[in-house]
């Protein structure tokens, strides 16, 4: 009896590739579990998805017109994804796992448990997130400007803006920031509390309110504006100085620790500096990519 050949078709493929994809997972939960992560192991991190948004946001950065400082110029971000981001701050008892592992510098930090850590610079939250990462077998990063203010939802108040400015004497300007955020009534609150001690918006994000700001990836930036009010050609970025949030937003050089013993602050320094960060999720496979799956493992099995 000759023996019937089965037409190859796509549902054949979808399977093979079904087991190609299966075979990779059970392979990369064995990576994951392996030796070299079995150290590093971490609980995982409890994080909230806030919605897609649009909001109007004042620029990051200082800029000049005519050589004399104005305010920042706003516009609309639109934050077109779900923004996966850490509920609470990344903890001292975390942070130390990281330390012990040799992976981080120890923190100028106060306290023990479940406090956010403190005492640590803008290398240090990147040098967790690097091991928090390799840890876990995800991407951890620290937030943009942009998507903290989106995280941080009604209480963000970007910058402290002057109550009067005087274009022949910018120094007014600078002293009645610092007259505002007093009049805003901001207190010293040294001591980290507790996670969760500062209540949670309504985005789900823990601690924004609080008395550790954080840091992000955004690199500071001078810019000259036009007359007409569009940023010039000259602008100056600095990578060695980033975006710190909280209270309000200030910029502090990357090896900072404690905001109260310098770098770019701008208004009433911050109590302490700590971080949280934001998972990346791999993008959904679109039918084209799908499409494009099944022609490749054709290809590769039957050189079709």
């Amino acid at each position: 009896m000759k023996a019937t050949t089965m037409p190859v078709n796509t549902l054949t493929l979808i399977g093979s590739a079904a087991a190609i994809m299966t075979a990779g997972a059970v392979a990369l939960l064995n990576w994951t579990d392996g030796p070299k992560h079995s150290q590093a192991r971490t609980p995982a991190a409890i994080t909230v998805a806030a919605a897609p948004g649009l909001f109007s946001h004042a620029e990051p950065g200082e800029f000049l017109m005519n050589e004399r400082p104005v305010p920042a110029p706003r516009k609309r971000v639109a934050i077109s994804q779900p923004l996966e981001i850490m509920k609470y701050q990344v903890s001292l008892d975390e942070y130390e796992r990281c330390v012990s592992l040799g992976a981080c510098e120890a923190a100028d930090a106060e306290g023990s448990g479940d406090v956010p850590v403190t005492g640590v610079s803008y290398l240090d939250a990147e040098a967790y997130a690097r091991w928090y990462s390799e840890a876990t077998g995800e991407t951890w990063r620290l937030p943009t400007d942009e998507e903290w203010a989106h995280a941080a939802s009604e209480r963000f108040r970007s910058d402290i803006e002057p109550l009067e400015q005087d274009a022949q004497n910018p120094a007014r300007a600078w002293l009645s920031s610092y007259q505002r955020e007093v009049d805003l009534e901001r207190k010293a609150d040294p001591v980290p509390r507790s996670r969760g001690s500062f209540g949670v918006n309504s985005k789900g994000v823990a601690d924004i309110a609080g008395n550790v700001w954080e840091w992000t990836s955004t690199c500071y930036a001078r810019v000259t504006m036009a007359a007409d009010g569009k940023a010039a050609e000259t602008s100056i970025e600095n990578c060695g100085v980033h975006v710190v949030e909280g209270f309000h937003r200030t910029y502090m050089s990357n090896f900072i620790r404690d905001g109260k013993s310098g770098g770019c602050a701008v208004g009433l320094p911050p109590d302490n500096l700590g971080f949280r960060l934001v998972r990346e999720r791999p993008a959904a496979m679109t039918i084209a990519d799908f499409q494009a799956q099944i022609r490749r493992l054709r290809r590769e099995m039957f050189g079709a």
